[in-house]
Formats: C-alpha cells, sequence, structure tokens
C-alpha cells in the first residue's frame, strides 16, 4: 500500500492502515520535515479521533487550549456551553510538531516513510497500481492513496476534475512579535475590525502574535512575503504598523475553493487537500484531511485485508465528499461575512445578533469543529451516522478501548455478542455505560453503525459495516 504525500493526512491514513497491518510505504517529495513555525488549530473532533487513538496526551503537551468560540467568521461570540463532548476547545499547537508526533506515531506503527520521492506517473489495472518516480524507479502497490496537497499530482495524473472558483482574494498570515503593548493592539484592532473584518492580530504568548491582514497592493503572488509587506499594509489599514519584528514564518494564501469531483477511481484515492481547498477562514483544512484518513484508514484496510463488504469502500466518497462541500459553502459564507461592502457588514451584524440565540451559535461551533457531522446511514434515531461522544464506562473512558482501531459493541443489555465478527469488534457488555440507548455498535472511526437490542437486527448490520462471519 503507498500513500503519497507524508503530511497530516498521509501520516494519519498511514498509521490507521497499519493498527490493521497492512504494510504501507509513504512517499514525500520533500526531503525535510517543514521548519518554519506555525501555530494551527486541532478542532473537537480532531481532538476527539486523537483520544481516540491514544494520541491526545503528547499532543496537549505541546499545545495550548483555548475555548472553542470565535471561529465563524471570527465574530467574537463565547463558546456555547454544553458542547457534546469531553475535549470541547481548541488545543492551537505548531504545524511542525503535530507532523513529527503524526509521522513517529506512523512510524513507530512500522509504516515506512521515504523522502525525496517525487512521483512522476502511474498506471492502473484490475490487479493494482504502478508508480514511477522521478529517476525512473517503477514501484507496484494493490492501492494507492494521494494525500500530496493542493496541486496534487496523483490527482492531476488520474485526470480528476477540480471544479471550483480560482482565488479572488490574497491575505497575508504570519507569527512575529510586537513593541506596542498587548492592551493597545487590541483595542486598535477591535476598532479597525468596524469596517475591516478581514485584519486580525491575536496573542500567542510570550510576546507573539498571529497576524493577518488583507494582502491588496503589494509584492508579487508569486514571491513569498516580507515583513515590510505586512508592515506596509497594517499601517494602510490600522495607522500604524504594531511595532511588528522578529517574524517566525510569514506566508501568502488565497482563497481559491475547490472540490474534486472524485474520490476514487479505481484503486486510486484522494484525501486532504489534494481532494479540496479552502481558505483557512475557521482553521478547518487540517481537521478536515485528518478526519477524511480516520473514515478512509480501515475500510481500505478491509479492503487490502480481504474482509470488506463489497461497497465500503465506495462509502469513503459517499460519506466524505458532502462532508468537505458543507466545509466549503461555509468558507465561502464566512469569507463574504469579511468583505468590507455595506451590503455585506449588514448581513454580519444579523448574524452576530442571531449568535446570541444559544442554538445558533451552537449550530455553527458543531459544523465548525466537525461535531455535528453526521453519515446517512438510512432511518434511525438521531444518535445513528453521528459520532459518540467519550463517555464513563466500567474501568474508564469510552475512548479508550478504541485505540487498536477496531469496531466495538457498546451491549447495555449484555445479552448480545459481537459472535463471528470477534476479530474485527471488540464487545463491551456494560449495564452502567452512560448511553441512552440499549445497544450501539460503533466503527472504528466512532461513528454509530447501528441502534438497538435485538440480536438478528445487530448481526445484519455487523455484516453490512464489518462483511462476513467466521466460523
Amino acid at each position: 500500500m503507498i500513500i503519497v504525500g507524508c503530511g497530516p493526512t498521509g501520516a494519519t491514513l498511514a498509521a490507521e492502515l497499519r493498527l490493521h497491518d497492512v504494510r504501507v510505504l509513504v512517499l514525500e517529495k520533500e526531503t525535510e520535515p517543514k521548519s518554519f513555525i506555525r501555530i494551527v488549530g486541532l478542532h473537537i473532533r480532531s481532538l476527539e479521533l486523537m483520544a481516540m487513538r491514544g494520541l491526545l496526551d503528547r499532543m496537549l503537551e505541546h499545545g495550548r487550549r483555548r475555548p472553542a468560540a470565535g471561529f465563524f467568521a471570527a465574530i467574537n461570540k463565547p463558546a456555547p456551553k454544553g458542547l457534546d463532548s469531553a475535549h470541547a476547545y481548541l488545543l492551537g499547537i505548531p504545524q511542525p510538531v503535530i507532523e513529527r508526533l503524526l509521522e513517529e506515531h506512523a512510524a513507530g506503527l512500522g509504516a515506512q516513510i521515504r523522502r525525496g520521492c517525487a512521483v512522476t506517473g502511474l498506471e492502473q489495472d484490475e490487479e493494482g497500481v504502478t508508480v514511477e518516480l522521478a529517476g525512473g524507479e517503477r514501484l507496484r502497490t494493490r492501492y494507492l492513496v494521494g494525500c500530496d496537497g493542493s496541486r496534487s499530482t496523483v490527482r492531476k495524473l488520474l485526470g480528476v476534475g477540480f471544479p471550483g472558483e480560482p482565488s479572488r482574494n490574497d491575505t497575508l498570515m504570519g507569527e512575529m512579535e510586537a513593541g506596542m503593548p498587548q492592551e493597545e493592539i487590541l483595542a486598535r484592532v477591535a476598532a479597525v475590525g468596524q469596517t475591516h473584518q478581514r485584519l486580525s492580530i491575536r496573542p500567542f504568548g510570550g510576546g507573539v502574535y498571529s497576524v493577518i491582514v488583507p494582502a491588496a497592493g503589494v509584492s508579487d503572488r508569486a514571491e513569498p512575503p516580507t515583513l515590510e509587506d505586512f508592515q506596509q499594509r497594517l499601517r494602510a489599514l490600522a495607522g500604524t504598523d504594531f511595532g511588528v519584528h522578529s517574524p517566525r514564518w510569514l506566508s501568502r494564501f488565497g482563497d481559491a475553493t475547490r472540490l474534486a469531483e472524485r474520490y476514487r477511481v479505481g484503486r486510486v484515492l484522494l484525501a486532504g487537500d489534494a481532494a479540496h481547498i479552502h481558505p483557512p477562514i475557521g482553521g478547518q483544512g487540517l481537521n478536515l484531511g485528518v478526519q477524511d484518513a480516520f473514515n478512509l484508514g480501515w475500510k481500505l484496510a478491509a479492503q487490502i485485508r480481504g474482509w470488506a463488504p463489497r461497497t465500503l469502500l465506495d462509502t469513503y466518497h459517499s460519506e466524505r465528499h458532502p462532508v468537505a462541500a458543507d466545509v466549503l459553502d461555509n468558507t465561502r459564507a464566512q469569507t463574504e461575512l469579511l468583505s468590507t461592502g455595506p451590503g455585506p457588514r449588514a448581513v454580519r451584524r444579523l448574524l452576530a445578533e442571531l449568535m446570541d440565540f444559544e442554538e445558533v451559535n451552537r449550530h455553527l461551533i458543531e459544523k465548525i469543529t466537525a461535531i455535528g457531522v453526521r453519515y446517512d446511514l438510512g432511518a434511525g434515531p438521531d444518535l445513528l451516522g453521528r459520532r459518540l461522544r467519550d463517555i464513563d464506562v466500567k474501568h474508564g473512558r469510552l475512548y479508550d478501548l478504541l485505540h487498536h482501531g477496531r469496531g466495538l459493541l457498546l451491549d447495555r443489555t449484555e445479552r448480545l455478542t459481537a459472535g463471528g465478527w470477534s476479530d474485527r469488534v471488540d464487545h463491551l457488555a456494560d449495564p452502567t455505560a452512560a448511553l441512552d440507548a440499549p445497544c450501539v455498535l460503533l466503527r472504528p472511526d466512532g461513528h454509530v453503525a447501528w441502534i438497538g437490542d435485538d440480536q438478528q437486527d445487530l448481526d445484519d448490520h455487523l455484516s453490512r459495516w464489518f462483511g462476513e462471519p467466521v466460523g
């Protein structure tokens, strides 16, 4: 099994496959990991997934918790009360750190990672995929997944359409120190924010700030931005450059928004930015890719190990493509709400009023943090197709039982059994579990695949998700 790209999506996918003893080779064209320090945010659903695999404590050691608030179009509203998660916060963490931790996790499970390997060609047939590398080396694999970013070579070689909108507005983003006192910075930014919502300066601590400012009129977009570019745009919008200096990293991004027409072509699949791109408003990009990997990993492993039901791998596209489409739509909406025209500003003021209603605020936060995702698994209770929060069970917590990437039957009746699927599905009989249902069947990604108390109905759903029973 070959994965192209060793960013967060590729490393996560490699680890998920190794949990099922699939041989994995990750090809990364860059010779060294990223060195610049950029803070990214892990949202609630990603934190839950890290907890499911026993990785969260390692992440927490290197990150800083922030309230789950102010994500949607940077409208400053408090976090909704009682979010349905044991991890209801944002974790700010340096991107090189999270990439290193995920890569170490994959390598520790046995994934092989080769750097300096650029893919230049691929061909597939009924038996597998042949990959050609720069330099002429050819490799053979049963399946291949392109996790190689927005300019994905794999997607282009497949000829998969990438429709959407090209970039219209460029934005400068970076992290740097500032010479002005924090109170003055925040007050000035708040004043400017009445008319320019795309200006953002947020403190990270230690005198370091995240700075986001429109790039209009500075530098060639083909060239990396400079500190002087930031200073010029800050002076133009705020009347001061806040004494910014000593940048950690500087970047420039557009608001291109695109979604791959298909996530699968035969034995080749796409995940992460190779499948979808959008502006970083709300900080959803990295999270969306990691969540792709958790959805795909166990399904692809099942296909390779030979127990996958016939249509299981197709559910990767049918489940994740609509989720990405929704993210693209909410980033489009947020982009409009950051515009300076009188119409968008009026809509922004109206939405800010509506967010004072708890249900509106909650809906938008659940959308951004992905805990509101519900896969269409057919008619049933509202919990069907949703992820299950980390609840109390006997001897500990639910997510501690999901570290090995297997399914789980959580049985409050103590009457059911996983039977011939016990090599793929664990069983916990626990009448004390904090669950408002008699029994649930969890997929390896933590989503509820079945709710009920009838053994035959359970067996039918075990077959649907985990193939034929053994014995």
